[in-house]
């Protein structure tokens, strides 16, 4: 599934065009996969420690993300956009918490300052498809250009900064099949599942989408929250909802790639 340089004009035109139009097939050729997240040494830290910033979780598949009970991690879908990504960076800085952003790979090809600026404040960047299509109704070949054109966009976008991204993945609409999930997972993928969705992409008032997530999340008391960076209510709860999972004594676990320590496991998720 990876992409030749070549393929990158050709990703630009069609970003141009918006997210209505596949990739087309014949610009598909192998291109490395950057897999490399920036390290910590090199990371500025924009975020001062807080109670509500939990461990650095190491992860090389799914089965190293489990969770103690009260342990939260942040993602978030679809960015980047001008200034509701920025200014969800600024509010997670604020509380002194990092997420994971799963990319669509058109925007961060339009946006790839943006893209930059995520990685460099040290949260991990990985990966959600070209046009977030959904997978499920896509013949297998499709699905893979899709998913490899959205790489490989990313990868363009952070190029030349010295930032990478991460070998994370979130399938559109969480619809997949278990032949790609397999797939990726033979590719080293780490497919980040969802536990509590916010449904922050219905066209509600901020302290409905946050009822709604704290709610969920007290039913299951640990998990991965997904929220979508585009919309204007999600960077408008963000700081309560965050300060709320602060007051509940909850702590937030920063996902990165790299082989767990095993004196670091927690079991029981």
């Amino acid at each position: 599934m990876v992409l030749a340089h070549g393929l990158l004009v050709g990703l630009v035109v069609l970003a141009m065009a918006g997210c209505a139009k596949p990739p087309r097939e014949q610009a598909f050729e192998p291109y490395p996969r950057f897999t490399q997240t920036v390290s910590e040494a090199q990371a500025p830290r924009f975020a001062q420690p807080s109670a509500l910033a939990g461990r650095t979780l190491k992860i090389a598949s799914n089965a190293d993300i489990r969770l103690a009970p009260g342990e939260v991690v942040l993602t978030f879908d679809d960015g980047p956009r001008p200034d509701r990504t920025e200014a969800i960076l600024d509010t997670l800085d604020r509380h002194g918490v990092k997420a994971s952003f799963l990319m669509v790979g058109h925007q961060a090809l339009n946006h790839p300052q943006i893209v930059q600026e995520v990685a460099r404040r040290g949260h991990s960047v990985g990966h959600h498809t070209f046009t977030h299509r959904n997978l499920a109704d896509a013949s297998p070949a499709e699905a893979e250009r899709e998913i490899a054109a959205g790489e490989a966009a990313v990868a363009h976008a952070l190029a030349g900064s010295g930032l990478s991204a991460a070998p994370f993945f979130r399938f559109p609409y969480l619809a997949q099949t278990s032949l790609l999930r397999a797939g990726l997972g033979e590719q080293g993928m780490v497919i980040l599942d969802v536990d509590v969705d916010s449904k922050d992409y219905y066209p509600e008032s901020p302290g409905v989408v946050t009822k709604r997530t704290l709610d969920r999340l007290e039913e299951r008391g640990r998990g991965i929250i997904l929220f979508h960076d585009v919309h204007q209510r999600t960077v408008d709860m963000m700081d309560g909802f965050l300060a709320e999972l602060t007051a509940r004594g909850y702590r937030v676990v920063h996902l990165v790639p790299g082989q767990p320590d095993p004196e670091l496991v927690v079991a029981g998720r």
